[in-house]
């Protein structure tokens, strides 16, 4: 058997701890992208095999040092700035000024908004600025938000708090926003760029999996962006996920998912809006 190669036996095995402690389930289909992905953080480690990996991932010492680089392994932390960006277009051409209009959010008290898969940052930064720009719009009336963004690896939560990015990735910034929000590198060579510290001031990140029994907010929240997550989930573990989402949302607050997800079926305290976008509704 090959180094990058497990057992039938221990591909259960892993299976099995992804499935019960976060909710990710990985079909016979994925076993050679799982293989190879976690193949390279048994060399990183030194380990002589797959199985070795596998068996130190399953001790207690494993479990606590090796989870987050796990999920860094087998998850893909796909995103860009302004993804789908009809969200962001609805956001701010409908769902604020109502929520605005109904129960003073953004103006009595900030707008709450939860970035519930945040990856590297792009989607909480990209909510950012679109909101400061209507916030520009609707001066002179204050008008102020807050951003909760969380993520289940550390890890790219460590890279969400540098707001560090490369010119290619900022592409899909408009110009205007780009010359507002970003700020060049002294150094012209490094192609990197920086999100303002106003727009970093106004996101908070933290490590939470959307498993957990608790979310620990300290308030609900007006809007949750849920995009292209439930594609990792089995249809339980979606419908449980969702259940706790909900449990977040303010009464009549939002709920915008990935335009490849469906809430077709699900006994769930929402209302379709719009394609991808529910609100939360009191029976």
């Amino acid at each position: 058997m090959s180094f990058a190669v497990v057992s039938d036996r221990d591909y259960r095995r892993l299976n099995e701890l992804i499935r019960s402690e976060w909710g990710l389930d990985f079909s016979p289909a994925k076993r050679v992208m799982v293989e190879t992905r976690l193949g390279k953080r048994a060399r990183a480690l030194g380990l002589a095999s797959l199985s070795a990996y596998c068996d130190y991932l399953l001790s207690t010492e494993g479990k606590r040092e090796e989870a987050g680089h796990l999920i860094d392994a087998v998850t893909t932390h796909k995103t860009d700035f302004f993804r789908e960006p009809t969200h962001f277009d609805y956001l701010t051409g409908a769902i604020v000024p109502e929520l605005a209009k109904r129960c003073g959010a953004g103006i009595r008290r900030p707008l709450t908004v939860w970035s519930s898969a945040s990856s590297t940052g792009e989607e909480p930064y990209t909510i950012a600025m679109v909101l400061a720009e209507y916030a520009r719009a609707a001066a002179p009336q204050s008008f102020r938000f807050n951003i909760e963004a969380t993520d289940i690896s550390a890890v790219v939560i460590d890279t969400c708090r540098q707001a560090i990015y490369s010119t290619a990735t900022v592409e899909p910034v408009p110009d205007a926003l780009r010359r507002r929000y970003l700020l060049r590198s002294k150094d012209r060579t490094n192609g990197r760029v920086r999100i303002v510290p106003e727009l970093r001031e106004r996101v908070k990140f933290r490590p939470l999996n959307l498993l957990d029994p608790d979310y620990a907010f300290a308030e609900p929240f007006d809007v949750v962006f849920c995009r292209n997550v439930m594609i990792y989930f089995d249809r339980p573990t979606q419908i449980k996920v969702l259940r706790q989402i909900c449990r977040v949302l303010r009464p009549d607050g939002f709920l915008i998912m990935g335009h490849a997800e469906s809430l077709s079926g699900m006994e769930l305290p929402l209302a379709q809006a719009t394609p991808t976008v529910y609100r939360r509704r009191d029976d």
